[in-house]
């Protein structure tokens, strides 16, 4: 699978997270069947600006942290959009991420 094929795949499950839940980079990884490929899905959500409707600042890493909030026009705009979902984030890290996580493996079929 090239690149923008993987790209792809990943974007089509980050479009399917739902309003006010976040997850990771690896949990989307895993579920395409690449759990190694935890920084391959970080690359695909920055490249995700071209993309209209991929809420890319719904994944994180896996402790909660907003690693790729420098990614994100603003200095805070990643933390705002997922505050206006009702979030709760202290120091770059999402509080309560148990409450908020979405696992793919879970979710979809």
């Amino acid at each position: 699978m090239t690149n923008e094929g993987f790209f792809e795949k990943v974007y089509q499950v980050a479009e399917k997270i739902p309003y006010g839940k976040v997850t990771s980079y690896g949990a989307i990884a895993k579920y395409l069947g690449a759990a190694g490929s935890a920084r391959m899905v970080g690359w695909a959500m920055n490249a995700s600006g071209l993309k209209d409707n991929v809420p890319a600042h719904r994944v994180v890493n896996k402790q909660g942290l907003l690693t790729g909030k420098h990614h994100f026009d603003g200095t805070n705009l990643m933390q705002q959009l997922l505050e206006s979902e009702g979030i709760n984030i202290i120091n770059n890290k999402i509080q309560n991420l148990e409450n908020h996580f979405w696992d793919p493996m879970k979710e979809l079929p």
